[in-house]
């Protein structure tokens, strides 16, 4: 059966459908300019399972835990769930907590940056040229020879433990629901005000969670992917998706009364431009050298792949860590160690990149 999701319409479909659908969940609670984003709702998971104690970002965002069970779905729906696994696991790990220091600094993944840009905050400017200026660093270190290696084969059991985490989590939810003006519920903590206090109807975000991980697993959605198939190949195929998610969420902030352009009083944003860019470089390049975006790591984590899943648990423990020791970001401002944490972050990176090179 021909995968119609795999077609440019196919990726342009599944690009507009989440610029239709994010905004909607913004529209039914979700913070402002950020009905979907990977890094902010990990960062929210882990304030939720007590890995962080900043009271205003703790939930446990249904649509991540749909994202990778979705996944699975798919894959299993159409026999492409491989379990594999080896790949520099501890590289990947440090990874994706580089890469959510870096979102955090900036108050966003890749796709919260198109949606804020598609919502009229000018600050997204500075982080989306960002990101593609470190997608593109990691391209150079791609042509250079960089590769973490070939992930094998392995039990079906690890490619099931992610999605059993998550569908676990998703259990302690249901059986620790919130409770009105209480900030911990049994094992999980709830914020009472900020962003984690805003968000869409739990079914209703685990739906749109569950639909968006099917057709992205099926569409190979990915961001970070679109930019450096771009500059390395000069193919357009994952960038007309992106493009069609800027655009649709565009039209559709307008409709719902939500867009609002310029640069101050933007929701959950900063404008400190210098730091919306370095910040993004570094997630940019973190992404470049894991080999996706945050959105697209979970996509394969639920169709199999270990080593995805130990970037995605790199960025929810990157994410305690930013909260923890005032690396991340807030509406006043960068954190007080965020631009050292950047710029160690940047050299951690180059040194990831400079030393796993195949030698010729």
């Amino acid at each position: 059966m021909k995968n119609v999701f795999a077609t440019r319409w196919g990726i342009i479909l599944v690009g507009a459908a989440i610029g239709i659908l994010a905004p909607v969940l913004q529209k039914l609670g979700n913070p402002g300019n950020m009905g979907i984003c990977v890094a902010c709702f990990e960062r929210d998971i882990a304030g939720a399972l007590g890995l962080h104690r900043a009271a205003v970002v703790q939930y446990l965002r249904p649509e991540i835990i749909g994202f990778v069970i979705g996944s699975l779905i798919a894959a299993y729906s159409f026999k492409e769930f491989r379990s594999r696994a080896g790949s520099a696991p501890i590289v990947r790990f440090i990874l994706g907590a580089l890469a959510m220091i870096g979102a955090l600094v900036f108050l966003g993944c890749p796709w919260r940056a198109l949606l804020r840009l598609a919502g009229g905050d000018g600050n997204a400017i500075l982080g989306i040229l960002g990101l593609i200026g470190g997608i593109w660093i990691g391209t150079q270190f791609l042509k250079g020879g960089y590769n973490l290696g070939r992930a094998d084969k392995t039990h079906t059991s690890v490619g099931w433990l992610l999605p059993l985490l998550m569908f676990g989590a998703l259990v302690l939810m249901f059986l620790n629901p919130q409770v009105e003006g209480e900030g911990q519920s049994g094992v999980l903590f709830y914020s009472l005000k900020g962003p984690g206090a805003m968000h869409a109807p739990l079914l209703i975000s685990l739906i749109v969670g569950l639909g968006i991980g099917f057709v992205a697993q099926r569409s190979r959605f990915c961001t970070m992917g679109a930019f450096r198939d771009m500059l390395l190949f000069r193919q357009g195929h994952l960038l007309s998706g992106v493009l069609a998610l800027v655009v649709v969420a565009f039209v559709t902030n307008l409709v719902l009364g939500q867009f609002k352009a310029g640069f101050a009083g933007q929701p959950v944003a900063h404008t400190m431009q210098l730091w919306n860019f370095a910040g993004m470089v570094l997630a940019g390049l973190a992404f470049a050298l894991a080999g996706g975006c945050p959105g697209r790591q979970l996509f394969l984590a639920g169709e199999g792949d270990g080593d995805a899943a130990v970037f995605v648990l790199g960025m929810i423990v990157g994410a305690a860590f930013a909260h923890n020791f005032g690396l991340a970001s807030s509406p006043k401002g960068v954190g007080p160690h965020g631009i050292a944490a950047v710029i160690v972050g940047l050299a951690f990176c180059l040194f990831i990149g400079l030393t796993m090179r195949k030698k010729a």
